[in-house]
């Protein structure tokens, strides 16, 4: 203990995203989880899981099937030994980001040789802001916007501060994500981190859900134009240029790079360095421009030597106000480019992983891109952002 050490993320899964209360509306969250942490260890054999350090795992809301910390529960549930401890993260949004992001610290300080990370959101059964019992001090005393505890309203706050966001650009940038994810699909390019789950209904039986469910294949700009505004009269934020209540589950292997070498453990990507940062919680979508700019000015980098950028599409306003501040194009085919969030879902506290899982497979594609961020806006207002490089990075022959 004491040596610097390097983070490598070794392989990520997810359960398919479904409908809140749909798809996936029998399952537990706690089993979602195990089933993502049984198909790493199924996918890394040569893996010993008693030589697994930690395993943190993400819940926006934390109880019920959410709740009796996680990290240790589902651990158990998923056949660890009893000696692997495991404990629970919450960063709302951020969650899985924030468990991969401490885990990972605990490794570069050496402390860690191997963690699993993970994070579930089952919205269906645990509707946002369910529980919650906010200090009247955030009001009475103008700590916080009223409307910064209502993320849609966020968003229409962030096309108020940025006019020329409008809403015509977030539909365009909505079906480009559609797009994206269709393509994704077909090429073959999704379906290899998913992990099937089996979920009863009392109607139905059992069921094997393989397959995400929020997808909205051939939406167009004039379906889109059609739809209600239901944060402002007359406002800009619909369901179609968000993302929706979703169910699911992501977890990923953590390691440091000499001991993924050592198990002959796949390395990815390599964990470059990380911030967090907050802004005004009523405009919290452009939360991952100041975390963005504190990450790359910490890694010694600039915009410039990002070749990927896998932004959380919680609302397309929120993207699009992070493309505008570095003067990237809407339509930059560096972003997102297996679709998004507002085609596949965004069960909160899963999403940072799923962003990653992503990341992997596009660096697979392009061997020539060594840069790449995954970023997120946070509610409350705040933004988290990981620069990684690709562990398998090829400078192109031009």
């Amino acid at each position: 203990m004491g040596t610097t050490q390097q983070v490598v993320y070794v392989d990520g899964v997810r359960t398919p995203f479904g409908k809140a209360g749909s798809a996936l509306g029998g399952a537990r969250a706690d089993d979602l989880v195990v089933n993502a942490l049984r198909e790493l260890l199924r996918r890394n054999p040569t893996l010993p899981p008693a030589r697994i350090d930690d395993v943190a795992v993400a819940a926006t809301t934390q109880i019920g099937d959410q709740g009796l910390t996680l990290g240790r529960s589902a651990g158990i549930l998923s056949g660890l030994p009893v000696t692997v401890p495991g404990y629970s993260v919450d960063r709302m949004c951020a969650g899985a980001l924030t468990a991969v992001t401490t885990l990972s610290a605990s490794i570069m300080a050496g402390a860690y040789d191997i963690a699993l990370a993970g994070g579930v959101e089952h919205m269906g059964r645990h509707p946002m802001g369910e529980g919650v019992d906010p200090n009247p001090r955030f009001l009475a005393e103008r700590l916080v916007d009223p409307e910064a505890l209502a993320m849609g309203k966020t968003a229409e706050n962030l096309h108020d501060r940025f006019p020329h966001l409008t809403k015509s650009r977030a539909d365009a940038f909505a079906v480009a994500s559609q797009d994206k994810t269709a393509k994704a699909y077909a090429n073959g390019m999704l379906q290899g981190e998913i992990v099937p789950v089996a979920v009863r209904s009392r109607d139905l039986g059992w069921d094997l859900v393989s397959v995400d469910e929020c997808p909205r294949p051939g939406t167009s700009l004039d379906g889109l134009a059609t739809l209600k505004t239901p944060f402002r009269p007359h406002g800009r934020v619909t369901a179609g240029n968000s993302s929706g209540l979703t169910d699911g589950a992501t977890a990923c292997l953590l390691a440091s790079e000499e001991t993924a070498d050592e198990l002959g453990l796949t390395k990815k990507m390599r964990m470059v360095g990380f911030a967090f940062a907050g802004v005004e919680p009523e405009v919290m979508g452009v939360g991952p421009v100041p975390s963005t700019q504190k990450a790359l000015a910490r890694a010694g980098l600039t915009i410039a030597d990002i070749d990927i950028f896998e932004i959380n599409e919680a609302f397309a306003v929120q993207v699009l106000a992070f493309l505008d501040h570095f003067g990237i194009a809407d339509d930059d085919p560096r972003v997102n480019p297996l679709g998004g969030a507002i085609a596949v879902g965004h069960p909160l506290a899963a999403s940072g992983i799923r962003l990653m899982s992503y990341l992997a497979k596009d660096f697979e594609n392009n061997p020539a891109a060594r840069y790449a961020i995954t970023t997120m806006c946070i509610g409350l207002g705040m933004g988290g952002t990981i620069i990684w490089e690709n562990a398998n990075f090829q400078r192109s022959a031009s």
